[in-house]
């Protein structure tokens, strides 16, 4: 299953959040894989909004294998401080976002051959959407 889930980092302390996630602990990297977390990004906006995707089996699952590790909750309690609501953990406070719609999973359905490769790209530079004017 595709999990898609936002939450709010403080805007001051963004720059510290990206710091932070440029270099997870390799504990807590493993125990994401290893609880079935894949595929995980995360997507932060300039005023603070954190958009998270995973691909798991389960994700209460995936969650509660999570929360079953001691790094998680050292993890968690890091974090804690620099999300705009912090009564509950970051991972406990995640708005998971209903997904409506999937490409793949709609070519599937229609039967269409989704070999990007094989569809020849006409004019590059007509494909290209106008740049802002400044």
């Amino acid at each position: 299953m595709r999990v898609c889930f936002r939450s709010s980092v403080q805007p001051e302390l963004m720059a510290e959040y990206k710091q932070r996630h440029a270099a997870v602990w390799p504990e807590m990297l493993t125990a994401l894989k290893d609880a079935g977390w894949n595929n995980y990004s995360l997507f932060l906006a300039p005023d603070g909004q954190l958009i998270g995707y995973l691909e798991c089996e389960d994700y209460a699952a995936a969650q509660a294998r999570m929360a079953l590790t001691d790094v998680n909750a050292r993890w968690q309690a890091e974090m804690a401080t620099l999300f705009a609501n912090s009564d509950l953990p970051p991972d406990q406070g995640f708005e998971l976002v209903e997904e409506v719609f999937n490409l793949e999973d709609q070519l599937t359905a229609a039967g269409t051959v989704t070999d990007a490769a094989a569809i020849p790209l006409k004019d590059t530079a007509a494909n290209e959407y106008p740049k802002e004017q400044a």
